[in-house]
């Protein structure tokens, strides 16, 4: 349980995303945190007192003038007596409070008064996401230290909206506080890294592309585990239709010659982790239209040419990082593979799989590497993604220590 322990006051604002809240509580409750929540007016109008005391299994607070609440002078107290203090979602409302510094309810006392930690989770129309007034608002808050998780682009409630502006998922916000709360220890504190992960799209035309199955699970689960060790982490993405890891800056990019240039923009860097599974071939030069199937035409003959190889730019870069780590997935000869793109790219480790059909790692949860050094190989068992990642970044901040 991983916020065994952990005491979150939880901030609900008036808008439609409230109702995510209610997922909210009960996401952090399984994890063994004690949720404390603080309702606005406006939230009220959305969900209800009942219905949230029910699922947080405590009293819910509403009223800064409350006569029963504020005999001990219940804000100060809500603001002192927890670990985080957690406001999603984050209406544009509550955040220009927060950033000038008002008082005028229960919500807006405890976040002046509070001494902790606070995470928010912005909620709000495209439009008033990218006001002036919400983006100075924003650095206002970034540099008083408020951390945010989101918001995520997509459809709005309003019909025929879409665009960022909507609160990140629960298990998104579990996440982000997970990070916040972590006290273990930080091996790789004031160090810097970047991870890719995903595929690489190179388009064919407008509707078509060459690409691979990858998911992204492992690129996105190392470049959590280096963020929960204290790295400074930046993760370039491919395409994926997974979250981004909370406490990680994300670059998206489509294509191979578009995540070179992120990497090498982002160097010196201490750690390099090359998990993308970058297209090794593009067109030549894609079309601006779709090409059309004509009865009776041959296929068109694609022109390929050979895309960047970013862990052997990275491996023997100028401004090379002090540990760089690449990946070989592959079908047969793993170990052979592995071996010979170890001492070619220019890597201090390999992380060598074999990805046929049968094994179903493309795409899936569980993983089987083997890693490769100049030291020799290590096999180790069948695990999940994320339990791989954890052992790759302690293996990491051993190297470096």
């Amino acid at each position: 349980m991983a916020l065994s322990g952990k005491h979150i006051l939880l901030i609900i604002s008036g808008g439609i995303a409230a109702y995510k809240s209610l997922d909210l509580i009960r996401r952090l409750k399984e994890r063994g945190a004690r949720v404390t929540p603080v309702m606005t007016r406006g939230a009220q109008e959305f969900i209800t007192p009942l219905v949230v005391g029910a699922l947080s299994a405590t009293h819910v607070f509403t009223d800064l003038f409350s006569r029963k609440d504020e005999q001990d002078v219940g804000h100060i107290r809500l603001a002192r007596d927890c670990d985080l203090v957690l406001v999603a979602p984050a209406t544009a409302d509550l955040m220009a409070k927060m950033a000038n510094g008002l008082a005028d309810d229960l919500a807006s006392t405890v976040l002046l008064a509070t001494d902790r930690r606070v995470l928010i989770a912005p909620a709000m129309n495209p439009k008033m996401w990218m006001a002036k007034a919400t983006q100075r608002n924003i650095e206002t808050l970034k540099g008083d230290g408020i951390g945010f998780i989101g918001p995520m682009a997509g459809e709005m409630a309003e019909k025929g909206e879409v665009g960022l502006g909507r609160m990140a998922e629960p298990l998104q916000i579990v996440e982000a506080v997970e990070a916040l709360l972590e006290h273990g220890p930080k091996p790789l504190a004031g160090k810097k890294a970047i991870v890719t992960s995903g595929p690489t799209h190179e388009p064919i035309d407008p509707v078509r592309y060459i690409a691979n199955r990858s998911s992204g699970k492992q690129g996105h689960a190392i470049a959590k585990a280096l963020a929960a060790l204290g790295a400074e982490v930046t993760l370039v993405s491919g395409p994926v239709t997974i979250a981004d890891p909370a406490g990680v800056t994300t670059v998206h990019v489509e294509r191979a010659e578009q995540m070179l240039a992120a990497v090498v923009s982002h160097l010196p860097t201490d750690i390099a982790v090359m998990v993308a599974a970058v297209a090794d071939w593009r067109v030549a030069t894609s079309l601006d239209q779709k090409i059309k199937k004509q009865q009776g035409d041959q296929p068109p003959a694609l022109q390929l040419v050979e895309n960047p190889d970013i862990l052997k730019t990275i491996g023997h870069h100028a401004s090379r990082p002090k540990i760089v780590v690449g990946f070989a997935a592959e079908t047969e000869n793993v170990e052979a593979n592995g071996r010979a793109k170890l001492t070619r790219k220019g890597a201090d480790l390999i992380v060598a799989n074999d990805v046929s059909a049968e094994t179903g790692i493309m795409g899936g949860d569980r993983n089987s590497v083997k890693i490769i050094s100049a030291d020799g190989i290590d096999a180790w068992p069948d695990l999940d993604k994320a339990e791989v990642a954890r052992r790759l970044a302690a293996l990491i901040a051993d190297r470096l220590a």
